[in-house]
């Protein structure tokens, strides 16, 4: 009765001893010992073709993750497929991604409006949406949507610092704002407005909006001017963006201030087309390092940047603010993929996602850091307020926000 005994314990101690290497490694779809599929939607084409250059350089950011040997011994295959900004084109290719391609998590989506489309879809499925490029305050919320997370800043917080400024330093301040007719544009605007508080009535004197199709703001514009207003606020997306700041200084209207969202603040993409000297005096709130500025030549992160570009993005313009804020948001998706280790799930990989704390980028602001947890989804949550000097975007006053 004891020898054979004796062996059922021998070969307990022998899988129990194995037990632990065979539950190191867990995969969910698209994920294998050599690879690890991710998807995204992009507008390649149609109004907002510009953002194509987000996709553009988180796929040559994993191409030089897959040339240094991957993340963890595995490559990365990223999927990106063209939705040309159309949120019916957005569902359409996710559902590809998902049901055929079946990746592992959809990662860098762009857009507000194109990620609502897809927003209750992955959460139902409870496939990761990661890194959507969006700063829409819906995003977290990880109570009710526990799939998804946003990588930019909040256009809701950032909306409310713009109020907050004008109201301690306008003295008098009669405000015309432009909008985006979509998510992205009212989500800026409810945050300057909420900022703005019981002085809103008193303060805004006009607003107009502009659909993302539209190929001009001019009538938007000179009915702004009219108004009589002294300050001008500029929600509107990069191609928009310069249109307006053009169309101020073509029309000769003076305010006292102007401020442009800081999706839309690149120097080589927005300010230079508008024309420097209808940028100059311009103010933005920066939580990344300007790829223009002569300030960080000697930064490791900025070099590294600059290296990257020049050979793996030739194309690509290093001083588009879009292509910053693309490399760092890879690089943010590659270090949740690290942490994840061998345990490649979606669930786990949610669980990294939600356990960031002080995680960097190349090109993030000193003193601010990515940091998140399983009640506060938002990864950026400072920025610090800068006045385009006609070269370079100058910082001024504390970094705001966590």
């Amino acid at each position: 009765m004891t020898r054979p005994l004796t062996k059922i314990l021998a070969a307990a101690s022998v899988l129990l001893a194995t037990l632990p290497a065979l539950a190191q490694k867990a995969y969910g779809p698209g994920v294998s010992d050599t690879e690890i599929k991710l998807g995204q939607s992009i507008p390649y084409s149609g109004p907002l073709s510009s953002y194509a250059t987000l996709g553009k350089t988180q796929l040559a950011y994993f191409k030089w993750i897959n040339e240094q040997g991957g993340i963890n011994g595995r490559k990365i295959n990223l999927v990106s497929l063209d939705d040309a900004y159309s949120p019916p084109k957005t569902l359409e290719t996710t559902r590809r991604l998902v049901e055929q391609d079946e990746v592992l998590a959809v990662y860098g989506t762009i857009g507000t409006p194109t990620n609502t489309a897809i927003h209750k879809y992955l959460n139902g499925k409870k496939v990761p949406h990661l890194l959507a490029s969006s700063g829409g305050t819906k995003w977290n919320d990880p109570k009710n949507f526990p799939w998804t997370m946003a990588w930019l800043p909040t256009y809701h917080a950032e909306g409310r610092i713009y109020a907050e400024h004008i109201l301690k330093t306008v003295p008098n301040a009669k405000v015309a704002v432009l909008y985006q007719n979509d998510d992205f544009g009212k989500d800026y605007y409810n945050g300057f407005k909420e900022g703005l508080g019981d002085k809103l009535k008193q303060v805004v004197v006009a607003d107009a909006s502009y659909e993302a199709t539209d190929p001009t703001v001019d009538s938007q514009m000179v009915a702004l001017k009219s108004s009589g207003a002294n300050v001008f606020v500029n929600l509107a997306s990069p191609k928009a963006a310069a249109l307006a700041v053009r169309k101020v200084h073509e029309l000769g209207w003076k305010p006292t201030a102007q401020y442009l969202v800081s999706i839309s603040s690149s120097v080589g993409a927005v300010l230079k087309p508008a024309g420097i000297d209808a940028s100059n005096g311009l103010v933005t709130v920066l939580w990344l390092k300007d790829t223009a500025d002569q300030q960080w030549a000697d930064d490791a992160g900025m070099k590294w940047y600059l290296d990257f570009m020049k050979k793996y993005y030739p194309e690509g313009d290093p001083n588009d603010l879009m292509n910053g804020i693309a490399v760092s948001s890879a690089a943010v998706m590659a270090q949740i993929i690290r942490q994840a280790g061998d345990n490649l799930t979606r669930e786990n990989l949610m669980r990294q996602a939600a356990s960031l704390q002080g995680a960097t980028a190349p090109l993030l602001l000193p003193g601010i850091t990515v940091n998140t947890s399983a009640t506060d989804f938002a990864m950026v949550e400072s920025m610090q307020l800068a006045r385009f000097d006609g070269t370079r975007w100058v910082r001024f006053g504390e970094v705001m926000g966590k």
